[in-house]
Order: structure tokens, then C-alpha cells, then sequence
């Protein structure tokens, strides 16, 4: 297996916002932004989708961060006063759902465990012919002596689902590291989902004649992982596959042959690592990606949100970096993780928002920020979100975890911990006429 093109440079920055004095929060703080509703749930993860059901119900599914609980199923119908119609269990006690998408009739769960060996990772899939209540109609097992299971699931179309997940005859070099890789699945009889391709990175498989991928030394808060956490694929663009590859950096594959996907580019980079989310802006050949912040108090940070030229997907060229906030040295210090984490991704199905200016992505104690990529060299924060402090944040801080925006603007912001479900407006965040 060969990369086509690797591009290996180191991205130095101070950000000024770091020398802030910190100062107490005891006030949402707010741009452009407002609190409409709002949702208690023991934990938010990493998925949300909307579907409109018959007679025009707004339906969100969220996934829950981790167990005793899997997905929440909530009537958004009127934002200031959802309705949480299902609150599901985990399938086993150890089987986190944090990852969950919606195409169509279809939704799919991921199944991850906490350590390799464990039974049931993998994905779940659900029909949502009624969609206040899912049925699982299949589970497809990626356990193994040496897989979690499924962290990550994406959807481009009812049929075809993306994963970063582990399987029963893959074994990586670094034990206990690089368990997880890109592979795809089809859905085309939902009951029986079948493996159609995978591919991972270089030296990552304990068979691979390269040496295995290294890692990137950003202290002991990051996992030094080489493996993928998001996946993009469009089906307007459904040659490329986007990946985050955590410490392997951003990877874009041509996917036209589905069963040997093959790298277009791959970028790893220093800044400090954790490649969490690449999402395409295609009408400005823009990819907006964002590192996750893993460490509290900003231990392994800053973990930015970045802008790339991607004109040449052979050789993705950085243009900035997006500003961080005014009090990032009191959100450092103020308990739990502070720094980017995820993105929305302007998901092509359902009733999602469509904007190829504005960024919504999740901050963790930052909250949820809006950045105005108008100008992509000089990306500008344009509004935020940051909760009043609560008894139910679990770190003293809110902890955003996940961002999703409707077609109406509306956007749901989940807590990783115990905050709940968030759902704000924001007047820049309106729909197009």
C-alpha cells in the first residue's frame, strides 16, 4: 500500500489569548447567541441527527457519551420545550454508543468497549420506519482479541456507512494504540451489513512491512494514537473520504474504487496532534479541521480549529488558524478540558443547516463558538455560547462535547458529562430564503 503524496512539517504558534488573567465565570457568556431550551441527560457523545417525521415532527436522535445509556430520542419540534420521547440502554454494560448517524429510514450506533477483547463492539443498525422509535434490525460484530469495536459512524447515504473501527483480523504493531482504521459497509439490505473496503495508515498493521506509524510526542494527556476518528464522504463527492487521523494527521482518500480506497494526501503536523475532524467546504476548496483537546487544564493544548487550501487534495496547504477565546487562560484553569473538539459538518441529508462562511464547532469549557471564515486566512470569532456554571458539570466547567444545526438555525449543543443538551439561535445562523 503506498501514500501518494506525505507532507511532514511542524506548526509553531503562541496564542496571546493564553496570557489572559483568569477571572470567575458566574454568567452565561454570549455572542450573538441564546439560550432557547434545554434537555438533562447523564451524557452527551459524539452524534446527533435529525429526521422530520410524518404530520412534520422534528426528531433528534443524540448519542450518549457512555454507558448505562446508548441514544436519546427528543421531539424538537418546539425548540423552548423538547420532549425526550426514548432515553435507550446501552446493550451491555461496558458498550459505549457515542457515535450515531441518520440517512434516510436508516440509523446506525456505534459500539465501542473500553478494551480489546471485549463482546459488543461494533455497529448497530436501526430501522426508522417509526421514527419515535427505532428498531434495530441488525448487529454487525467487529470485536476481536485485538478490537474495541466501532468508535466512529458516518452515513452517506442510507445504504453505504463509513466507520473508524476495529476488527477480528486486525491486529496492529503498537499494542494497545493504532486498533481502529477506515472501512466501509453496505447497508443495501440492512439486516445483513457487509465489510466493501478498508484501508489504514502505513505500518499500522502488525503484517505491514512498513515500520510502524510513531508518535507524536505532545505529553502524556494524548493517547498518541495513529487511527481515525472522523470520517467525511459526501454523495455529491462521493469519490473522497475526509478522515482525521488523530497523531497521523489528515488523510484524504480517492474512494471511486470502494473496495481499494487509496490516499490522495496524508499531512501530519505538529500542533500538538490529535486530528479529531476534516470537513470540506467544496464550493471554496476550503477543509476545516479541528484537533480535540484531551487533557484537562490544557495540559496537551492548544488544540485549534484550522483552515486549509485543499484546491490540490494532493497537497492540502494551511492558511490559519481560528482565533481562540479572550479568557482561554481562565477556561484552561477552570476545571476539564478547554480547546476545539468538534465540528458540524454540514450533513448532506435531512434537515440540516448549509453555510459555507460560518463554523460551528464545540469547545468544551469554551462552549459552543461560531467562527466567520469569510476570508480564510483571517478567520474571525463571530459568536458564542459559554453556560452559566451549573452543579451538574461534572469538571466545574461546562464540557461541549458535539454541535448540530438544523434548517432553521436552531443549533443543539450536548455536555460530555451531565450538563445536558443545549439548544440556542444565533442571528447569524439564519436560513437561506
Amino acid at each position: 500500500m503506498k501514500v501518494r503524496a506525505v507532507f511532514r512539517f511542524t506548526v509553531f504558534f503562541v496564542c496571546a489569548a493564553w496570557l489572559v488573567p483568569a477571572s470567575a465565570q458566574t454568567a452565561p457568556q454570549a455572542l450573538h447567541m441564546r439560550l432557547i431550551g434545554h434537555v438533562d441527560m447523564n451524557s452527551g457523545g459524539e452524534g446527533m441527527a435529525m429526521k422530520i417525521a410524518p404530520g412534520g415532527r422534528r426528531i433528534l436522535y443524540v448519542a450518549h457519551e457512555a454507558p448505562p445509556k446508548c441514544y436519546m430520542v427528543v421531539d424538537v419540534t418546539e425548540p423552548a420545550t423538547p420532549k425526550v420521547i426514548e432515553d435507550t440502554d446501552a446493550p451491555l454494560a461496558n458498550v459505549n454508543c457515542n457515535s450515531l448517524d441518520v440517512s434516510g429510514d436508516i440509523m446506525v450506533v456505534a459500539a465501542e468497549t473500553p478494551k480489546e477483547g471485549l463482546p459488543g463492539g461494533g455497529i448497530r443498525v436501526y430501522s426508522l420506519a417509526d421514527p419515535l422509535r427505532p428498531k434495530q434490525v441488525s448487529y454487525f460484530d467487529l470485536t476481536g482479541p485485538y478490537s474495541r469495536g466501532t468508535h466512529h459512524v458516518w452515513l452517506e447515504s442510507p445504504t453505504r456507512a463509513h466507520i473508524a473501527s476495529g476488527a477480528s483480523d486486525f491486529r496492529a504493531k503498537r499494542a494497545g494504540k493504532d486498533d481502529r482504521f477506515y472501512m466501509s459497509v453496505d447497508l443495501t439490505d440492512p439486516a445483513h451489513p457487509k465489510e466493501l473496503g478498508r484501508w489504514w495508515f502505513p505500518g499500522q498493521r502488525e503484517s505491514d512491512p512498513q515500520p510502524a506509524p510513531g508518535a507524536i510526542p505532545i505529553g502524556d494527556a494524548s493517547p498518541q494514537n495513529v487511527q481515525p476518528h472522523n470520517i467525511d464522504v459526501f454523495p455529491d463527492h462521493s469519490t473522497r473520504a475526509y478522515l482525521g487521523y488523530v497523531d497521523g494527521g489528515i488523510v484524504i482518500l480517492d474512494i471511486r474504487d470502494i473496495h481499494r480506497p487509496k490516499a490522495l494526501s496524508v499531512v501530519t503536523y505538529l500542533s500538538p496532534g490529535y486530528t479529531h475532524t476534516t470537513f470540506p467546504i467544496f464550493s471554496r476548496k476550503l477543509l476545516v479541521v479541528s484537533e480535540e483537546a484531551t487533557g484537562d487544564h490544557c495540559s496537551d493544548g492548544p488544540h485549534r480549529v484550522t483552515i486549509w487550501d485543499i484546491a490540490d487534495e494532493t497537497k492540502p496547504r494551511f492558511l490559519s488558524a481560528a482565533p481562540f477565546a479572550a479568557d482561554s487562560a481562565a477556561l484552561c484553569k477552570g476545571g476539564g478540558r478547554y480547546g476545539a473538539h468538534n465540528i458540524f459538518e454540514d450533513k448532506p441529508y435531512g434537515p440540516t443547516y448549509k453555510s459555507d462562511r460560518y463554523i460551528v464547532a464545540s469547545f468544551f469549557a469554551g462552549g459552543v463558538r461560531i467562527f466567520d471564515v469569510a476570508d480564510p486566512r483571517h478567520p474571525l470569532e463571530a459568536g458564542y455560547y459559554v453556560p452559566a456554571p451549573s452543579p451538574a458539570f461534572t469538571k466545574g466547567q461546562v464540557q461541549i462535547n458535539d454541535v448540530f444545526v438544523d434548517d432553521r438555525g436552531y443549533v443543539y449543543a450536548c455536555d460530555r458529562f451531565n450538563g445536558g443538551l443545549y439548544i440556542l439561535q444565533s442571528d447569524l445562523l439564519q436560513p437561506k430564503s
